[in-house]
């Protein structure tokens, strides 16, 4: 995730892309960088590390003075986080700033490379969208822009400058978003619109495929096949203050909202012809291969990210997984081998108990691998293996869209994992990454769901306990939507195995006590309902999650919330987000402070 800016206008450049910037780090912060045009020709400023520190650069060097221009704010996924790396880039004659993937960069810059375009500075896939455009370029930059478009395959938007065209800034949308602005006189490109609400709340929708001119602060529009389009002028109904959260009341229904962005932001770049490949992480099928047991070890929702990697790999790969707990595995004197694998799951990468663990773990010579969020952090620069989550900026305390990107990893591996052992199929492995695949959409379809949520959190807000329930893999998640209520509703909330109520915990039923049951697994659909029989039967109030082809009386559930039915391994993927929109909506209901829960913080560096 990043964001990306562009001005053509009477103002000072900089200054307004600078400011542009700032309403757009929270979609990342590994280094930014603008280019401008100075007297007629391009100038680049660019620097590893926050906006303050590119600001800190030019206060030293000058900065780039003009009024027409690009910038951009990169949560690396390409390359290392490192000035070189940094945007704009550049071919000879063109400058772009880029927000998304190009899923086949390697076999454009192999074309480059064979027409003796070499001087590739840095390792993204950036710049080699620059090198093409440069190529292809004729003097008629939307001839050129739509040539590209052609041949580059991938979820992407673009802020383009040529060094023949001064004052000109030219923008595409490939479904990662970008909107452009209109002031009097002066025009704008932002991902979002809280970057230029400070200038105007007046802004067009770039849509798939379209390609924006701004010259002269003035803006025009067309298609992918070339031909002029109108658009809408629309205005932004909410302030400054606001706009961070980009029109959402909090940033963790903002989050949630991102999910199937970051999913397929996660997803895409470790996919090849079909097959997971890890390999740019570290991981080859060979190393896969030698690993006899595995630990997953993590703290909270992490955790829970990991029981659920557990049943996967445990079902498709055949190798024995334990799930620990963080401040439990590093006091237990833990049997580890070399032969066997270590995954620390942290969103942070500084979780102060995890980072204990794999200290502990290299010291027995056991091989670890880091599944993290944020670049550089300490327990993916000790790690032998790192696997990058792209989930962008989680502001929110209680994470979600973290935790949906350490699922969608957990399957990845586990994919690979079962393929390289021979457990499955090189057709099954073919399938079950397709499928993965398709969650983005599916998880968008979930989140449809808020209204039916919404109501159903209404019957939550005046309980005092109340029990999460189920079986196999939903038995995993109930895990983490127990834990995701209590943390930001203050309700207390614990999740249960099901077919453990009756040796105990059905003791615990009271009259009209809310009871939510994931029911996902249709082999363990019947037994799953016969437990919720049992709790109803004892005046609790049933609120089951299943698809939305699951069959069963009407009177099992006083409620029931129906998503989208996908293979069964991936329905956590699904199923996860009306457990979060409860949680999000019963905590509003109560007017707590949803984004900053008492007594919690973001990321746990102590112990």
């Amino acid at each position: 995730m990043c964001g990306i800016v562009g001005y053509v206008g009477p103002r000072d450049c900089s200054d307004v892309l600078v400011s542009a910037l700032t309403k757009l780090e929270y979609r990342g912060y590994d280094y930014a960088g603008i280019a401008v045009f100075e007297n007629g020709k391009i100038e680049v400023a660019k620097s590893k590390g926050r906006l303050s520190d590119l600001v800190a650069k030019m206060e030293k060097e000058g900065k780039p003075k003009g009024h027409a221009g690009i910038g951009h704010t990169r949560w690396a996924t390409h390359g290392e986080p490192s000035d070189v790396n940094s945007h704009p880039h550049s071919g000879r004659r063109v400058t772009i700033v880029h927000n998304g993937i190009i899923e086949n960069y390697k076999d454009i810059k192999k074309f480059l490379i064979e027409n003796d375009r070499t001087e590739f500075l840095s390792d993204t896939d950036t710049e080699v969208v620059a090198q093409l455009l440069d190529f292809y370029y004729d003097g008629n930059p939307i001839r050129c822009i739509r040539k590209v478009l052609h041949e580059i395959r991938g979820s992407f938007a673009l802020g383009i400058v040529f060094a023949d065209r001064p004052e000109t800034v030219y923008a595409v949308r490939c479904e990662s978003p970008l909107i452009v602005g209109q002031g009097p006189g002066e025009a704008f490109i932002a991902s979002d619109v809280p970057a230029i609400i400070k200038y105007t709340k007046d802004y067009y929708l770039l849509e798939y495929g379209e390609i924006a001119v701004l010259k002269n602060g003035s803006v025009s529009f067309c298609d992918f096949h070339g031909r002029m389009v109108e658009k809408e002028l629309k205005t932004a109904d909410f302030d400054e203050d606001s706009a961070e959260k980009g029109g959402f009341e909090h940033f963790m229904i903002k989050e949630i909202h991102e999910q199937p962005t970051a999913v397929k932001t996660t997803i895409t770049p470790r996919i090849e012809d079909g097959l997971p490949n890890l390999s740019e992480c570290g991981i080859t099928k060979e190393t896969l291969k030698s690993f006899n047991n595995i630990f997953i070890v993590a703290c909270g929702t992490a955790m829970h990210a990991g029981m659920v990697g557990k049943y996967v790999i445990e079902k498709l790969a055949r190798v024995s997984v334990t799930v620990d707990i963080a401040s439990e595995f590093r006091y237990r004197d833990p049997l580890l081998n070399t032969d066997d694998l270590v995954i620390i799951i942290s969103q942070s990468g500084e979780t102060a108990d995890s980072k204990a663990v794999l200290n502990l773990v290299k010291e027995k010579g056991a091989k670890t691998l880091a599944i993290v969020n944020v670049k550089g952090s300490s327990i993916a620069r000790e790690a032998d293996m790192v696997i990058y989550t792209h989930a962008g900026p989680e502001i929110a305390v209680a994470s979600t869209k973290a935790y949906m990107v350490q699922l969608s990893v957990m399957y990845l591996l586990a994919f690979e994992m079962a393929f390289a052992k021979g457990k499955i199929t090189e057709e099954k492995c073919r399938r079950l990454t397709s499928e993965l695949q398709k969650t983005p959409e599916v998880i968008e379809k979930a989140i449809g769901l808020s209204y039916n949520c919404q109501y159903i959190s209404t019957k939550l807000i005046t309980a005092d306990s109340l029990l999460y329930i189920g079986r196999g893999l939903d038995y995993a998640l109930s895990m983490e939507g127990s834990l995701k209520l209590k943390e930001i509703s203050y309700i207390h909330s614990e999740s249960y195995a099901a077919g453990e109520l009756k040796h105990g915990t059905i003791s615990l039923i009271t009259e009209g006590m809310p009871v939510i049951a994931v029911a996902t697994q249709t082999s363990l659909l019947e037994k799953t309902i016969s437990n919720i029989k049992e709790v109803k039967a004892r005046g609790a109030m049933t609120i089951v999650i299943c698809d939305d082809e699951a069959e069963f009386d009407d009177e099992v559930a006083d409620h029931i919330i129906r998503i989208p039915k996908i293979s069964e391994m991936l329905m956590p993927m699904v199923a996860t987000v009306p457990m979060q929109l409860l949680a999000y909506y019963t905590s509003v209901n109560k007017g707590n402070d949803v984004d900053k829960p008492r007594n919690l913080a973001k990321s746990v560096t102590v112990e």
